[in-house]
């Protein structure tokens, strides 16, 4: 379960996320939704360790993670796409999923193992990394630099890098901005499949309301740093407060349902 307890940043004197206490348990989708500086991705940063808390508190299973880094947090099971680019532009596709399997499924090699070692000494890892590039409909690219990808792929690749850190949390910020409309498909329908593993927890934040009312088991609304509703979809989304000074829409009984 990852937990915020009345987590705060302030940046001088304006407040950013402002108390924001929150459970997220496992084997659920949680979207995280507001007009643009409700704090959305301050709150993700806060989380993630990217910005560190004025106040407040954030706990994975029970422990805190205070005075973790983001890299430690990531190690604790936390992780974040989207948030940077975390690719490594002169490496082939492949390479780069390779690096992530080996840094994070080596198991009994991985004292001592060195990042950059010869890949031909371990092909049960060269193997994972392939079977990642198949989920996201990368194989084809597996020996093109990543330099050379288009916008849409380079995103895809950061979503096997994801799934091969094997995080307890999966938290996506905008995963779908900047995409055409025949790429979008491939990154939702990945979450679709992650979001089926109940041990998982995934976080969501997204502008494009069709997919929160598809995904989403629960959604809280952030306005001005502060958590101003949270339930289930057709709940909040049925609130006239939240349609029209939110999410900015007509309250009707057709969004509501």
């Amino acid at each position: 379960m990852l937990e915020t307890r009345d987590l705060t940043v302030r940046f001088g004197g304006h407040v950013a996320v402002n108390a924001v206490s929150c459970r997220f348990q496992p084997g659920t989708l949680t979207a995280i939704v507001g007009p643009n500086g409700a704090g959305k991705t301050t709150f993700f940063n806060l989380i993630s360790g990217q910005v560190k808390a004025s106040a407040g508190e954030v706990h994975l299973n029970g422990r805190p993670l205070a005075g973790m880094s983001a890299s430690a947090r990531t190690r604790a099971g936390l992780g974040r796409a989207f948030q940077l680019t975390n690719l490594f532009p002169n490496l082939s596709v492949l390479e780069n999923v390779r690096l992530a399997v080996q840094a994070t499924r080596a198991g009994p090699h991985r004292r001592g193992l060195n990042l950059w070692s010869i890949w031909s000494d371990h092909p049960a890892l060269t193997q994972v990394a392939q079977a990642l590039l198949a989920t996201v409909a990368m194989s084809a690219q597996a020996q093109l630099p990543v330099a050379s990808l288009p916008h849409g792929d380079q995103r895809k690749l950061e979503v096997a890098l994801l799934m091969a850190l094997d995080p307890d949390v999966y938290m996506f910020d905008e995963p779908t901005a900047g995409m055409s409309a025949d790429e979008a498909p491939v990154i939702l329908n990945l979450i679709r499949q992650l979001k089926t593993d109940p041990r998982k927890t995934i976080l969501l934040v997204e502008h494009k309301m069709d997919v929160v009312r598809e995904l989403a088991d629960r959604i809280i609304v952030l306005h001005n740093g502060s958590l101003v509703a949270d339930g289930e979809p057709a709940q909040v989304m049925a609130s006239p407060v939240v349609q029209q000074a939110y999410l900015g829409l007509a309250p009707t009984a057709e969004v509501a349902a």
